[in-house]
C-alpha cells in the first residue's frame, strides 16, 4: 500500500509488564485505568495471552469489554486490527502482560516487538530499592525493548519511593503504590471473579486514590502511531438460522468475548441459560456450548440442579451437538471429587470421574486440528478426568508440539480440557455445533479413536 494514502491512528499505547508474575501487574494496571479515567481520559484495556480472570477485573475497572492480544493465539493481523480499532477510539491503550517480560512463546515482549509498543515496567519494591535500577535495565537491555517508565509497587515510604526513582537512571518514575492492607483475593486459578468481591468499584477507587502518579512524567510520554489495516474477509454464515444454548453463569464464566462475537457473525443466535439455577437448555437450541469456569466450588449446586441435568442428558439423547471444554466438561461426567473431599454426582453425560488436585495438571498454548482448520487455544487446569473412554485424538502444545489434552467423543457431545479461541479458525469452530460433523465425517474426525494425533 502506499504510504501517501495509509490511514494511521496514533494513542498512547503502553504494555504493562514485569519481570516475574506475582509483581501486582492487574492490581496496577486497573489502578492505571481508573486514575487516567478520572483525568477525562478514554482508557481501553487489553490482556496479553490466554486469560479469563485478569480481563474480567479489568473491564470492572475501564468499564469497557477487555480483548485478548497474543500474536499466536489471536494472530498477528488480527492484534493489529483490535489494537488499531482502539487506538482511534480512545486516548490511551493499556495492554497487561502475562507472566514475566520474556516468559513464553509468545512471551509479552513478542506482542510490543511486533507493534514497536513501548512497556511501563511493574517492579516490587517491597525488598528491594536501588537494586530496582538493575533490574529494569537489564530487562530493558535483554529485548532490548524501549521501556517508557516503571511503576513501583509496595513502596513502603517516600524515602523508600525516591531511592528507587534515582537507581532508574533517566527512566522515569511513572508512578508508585504502597502495600496495601486490602487485595485483591485468589484462588487456585488466579483471581477470583469480580462477583466475589465485596465492594470491588470501591476498592479500585482506592487503588487509584493510593496512586502517586507523576502527571508530568506522564505527559511527556510518547504516542504510538500505527498503520490500519484492511478490513477482514466477512466470515462465511456456516452457523446462520442455528440458536446455540450457551451456558453462562459463576460456574461457567471462562469465556472469550471473542467467541461469541465469532458464532454471531457465523450467523448464529445465541441463547444464554444458567445451570446452577437449574435452568434447562433452551428449548429452541439446536446446539449447546459449555465453557469452562469454576464447578468445583459449585458442586453441590451442580449436583443438585435436577432440572438442568434431565435436559443436558435429553440434548445429548436427541442427538444434539454439543462442544463442553474444560469446567463445562467437568460438569458433564459421573462425579466431580472437590478440593475438600467431597464426592458430587453431576450430570453423567460423559462417562467417568474427575477430580480435583493441589498440583497444576495442564498449562498453556494448543492446537485442536479438525478437517476445517486447526483452532488454537489453551488450557490450564488443576483437575483429572479418569475415563475408559479412549481419546479419539489429542490436541498439539505450542511450540514444541508434543501431545497436549485429549479430546473426547461420546455420540454427539465433544470435550476437552482444551479452551478454544474460536476467532483463530471460524470455520472449524462453527463445525463444532454441527450435526453433520458428528453424523458424517466419520472417516476423518470422528472416526479416528485411536487416540493419535491429527495434524
Amino acid at each position: 500500500m502506499n504510504d501517501a494514502i495509509e490511514k494511521h491512528v496514533e494513542a498512547r499505547v503502553f504494555l504493562v509488564s514485569a519481570a516475574s508474575s506475582g509483581t501486582g501487574k492487574t492490581t496496577v494496571t486497573a489502578a492505571l485505568a481508573r486514575t487516567l479515567q478520572h483525568q477525562g481520559l478514554r482508557v481501553r484495556l487489553f490482556k496479553t495471552g490466554p486469560d479469563f480472570l485478569d480481563p474480567m477485573l479489568l473491564e470492572r475497572a475501564s468499564g469497557a469489554q477487555v480483548g485478548s492480544l497474543d500474536v499466536w493465539m489471536v494472530g498477528l493481523e488480527a492484534c493489529r486490527a483490535q489494537l488499531a480499532q482502539a487506538m482511534g477510539e480512545c486516548d490511551v491503550v493499556l495492554i497487561e502482560g502475562v507472566m514475566g517480560l520474556y516468559d513464553g512463546t509468545p512471551s509479552s515482549f513478542d506482542l510490543a516487538r511486533a507493534f514497536g509498543v513501548p512497556v511501563l515496567l511493574v517492579i516490587d519494591a517491597g525488598a528491594m530499592a536501588q537494586t530496582a535500577g538493575a533490574l529494569v535495565q537489564g530487562l530493558r537491555d535483554y529485548g532490548p525493548i524501549e521501556v517508557a517508565g516503571v511503576i513501583a509497587n509496595r513502596v513502603g515510604s517516600k524515602h523508600h519511593a525516591d531511592m528507587v526513582a534515582a537507581s532508574l537512571r533517566n527512566v522515569p518514575l511513572l508512578a508508585t503504590l504502597a502495600k496495601q492492607v486490602q487485595s485483591l483475593p485468589e484462588r487456585h486459578l488466579g483471581l477470583v471473579t469480580p462477583a466475589e468481591v465485596p465492594d470491588l468499584d470501591a476498592l479500585l477507587d482506592h487503588l487509584a486514590q493510593q496512586l502517586v502518579f507523576d502527571n508530568a512524567a506522564w505527559a511527556r510520554l510518547p504516542l504510538l502511531r500505527l498503520a490500519v489495516p484492511q478490513p477482514a474477509a466477512a466470515i462465511a454464515p456456516s452457523l446462520a438460522g442455528m440458536n446455540i444454548g450457551v451456558a453462562r453463569d459463576a460456574a461457567f464464566a471462562f469465556l472469550y468475548p471473542a467467541n461469541l462475537a465469532c458464532l454471531r457473525a457465523l450467523g448464529a443466535q445465541l441463547q444464554f441459560f444458567s445451570p446452577l439455577n437449574n435452568e434447562p437448555v433452551p428449548a429452541h437450541a439446536d446446539a449447546v456450548y459449555l465453557p469452562g469456569g469454576y464447578p468445583e466450588l459449585h458442586a453441590q449446586t451442580l449436583s443438585e440442579a435436577t432440572i438442568w441435568q434431565a435436559s443436558i442428558r435429553q440434548a445429548h439423547a436427541d442427538h444434539m451437538p454439543i462442544w463442553a471444554e474444560c469446567g463445562g466438561m467437568m460438569a458433564l461426567a459421573d462425579t466431580l471429587l472437590d478440593q475438600a473431599g467431597r464426592t458430587w454426582p453431576m450430570a453423567g453425560v460423559l462417562p467417568g470421574a474427575v477430580m480435583m488436585q493441589a498440583r497444576l495438571a495442564g498449562l498453556g498454548p494448543q492446537a485442536m486440528t479438525l478437517p476445517e482448520g486447526v483452532l488454537r487455544g489453551h488450557t490450564f487446569h488443576y483437575s483429572r478426568l479418569e475415563t475408559a473412554l479412549t481419546p479419539f485424538c489429542v490436541t498439539l502444545k505450542n511450540p514444541s508440539r508434543l501431545a497436549g489434552e485429549a479430546v473426547y467423543c461420546h455420540g454427539s457431545l465433544l470435550a476437552s480440557y482444551f479452551h478454544a479461541y474460536f476467532p483463530s479458525c471460524p470455520q472449524a469452530a462453527a463445525a463444532l455445533f454441527w450435526k453433520k460433523t458428528r453424523r458424517d465425517s466419520k472417516t476423518t474426525f470422528l472416526g479416528n479413536t485411536s487416540g493419535q494425533i491429527i495434524s
